[in-house]
Order: C-alpha cells, then structure tokens, then sequence
C-alpha cells in the first residue's frame, strides 16, 4: 500500500437546492460532493501539487466503451503523446479497496491500456505498474515522467 497524505488545500465549495458542491479545477466547473467526489479531489491535488503532474494531461469522469457497455472512468493521467498512462480508480473511503475493485480497474484498463493503475478509497492507496502482461505492486507513486518517484527520505537511502 502506498502512504498518501492529502496536502492542505482550499477546495472551493457551494450550496445549490439542498446539495453540496466542490469546484473540480480540472473539469472547472462545479460537481456534487459526494464522498467518491471527496477522494477524487483530493487525489487530483496531490497529483498535481505533490507530483507535478501536469493538470492539461488528466481527464476526468469521461465516457469509454467497455465491452459494448458505456462506462466512465474516474481519473486518468495522459503521458506527453497524450497516451493514457495512468488509470485511477476511486472509491468512497466506507467502500474496502478489494478484488471486485481490482476488477472494475481491470475492465477499463481492457479498453485503455495504460501502463500505470491506482485504485484510492481515500485511505488505502494501491499503485502497480503493468508491463508485458506483468503487474508491479509500486511502494510509491511513479512520477510523470515514468521514473519512479523517490520522496527526499528515501532517495537518501539508495
């Protein structure tokens, strides 16, 4: 499992007809906050504020196909060529990320093929890495630019 801990950050929110809402700055608009939604902006700015992943290169929430059925991914992080690198999956933090998570991941991943995966229900936090149908469980998030990402603590013990 990798450790995360959430900056602090001033989420922007509002009130609309009895329901809460976050501003989701990569969408840039405003979405309901649900507790999925809570994670998903949370692992958005860590993404971009602790990993520097650049904000132009993650989608979110978007349609795809997934066997004949539509289907919407949370998060997933382009590499340079606009290739999907990294596919996230988000859960609320009462819902355990499990195998029947592993295995939604997995589904989407059949359509986009992204060397990367993450699944977060805001508290465990699980990154592997997939190459030549051989997955990884990561210690730590890989950084953008495909190496893995050392934290200052660690890159002092290698």
């Amino acid at each position: 499992m990798i450790a995360l801990s959430f900056p602090p950050h001033e989420f922007r929110f509002r009130q609309q007809e009895g329901k809460r809402y976050v501003f989701d700055f990569i969408r840039k608009k405003y979405v309901v906050l649900t507790p999925e939604e809570w994670v998903r902006q949370h692992l958005l700015v860590y993404f971009c504020e602790v990993m520097a992943y650049p904000k132009g290169l993650i989608s979110v929430e978007k349609e795809i196909k997934v066997n004949q059925l539509k289907k919407r991914y949370d998060i997933v992080v382009y590499d340079y060529e606009h290739r999907p690198w990294m596919l996230i999956e988000c859960k609320e933090p009462a819902v355990p990320v499990s195998e029947h998570t592993l295995q939604q991941l997995l589904r989407y991943h059949s359509s986009l093929q992204c060397p990367y995966w993450m699944l977060s229900n805001g508290t465990q936090h699980f990154c592997a890495t997939v190459r030549e149908q051989q997955v990884s469980w990561l210690d730590q998030l890989p950084a953008h630019d495909g190496r893995v990402f050392l934290s200052p603590e660690n890159a002092q013990g290698s």
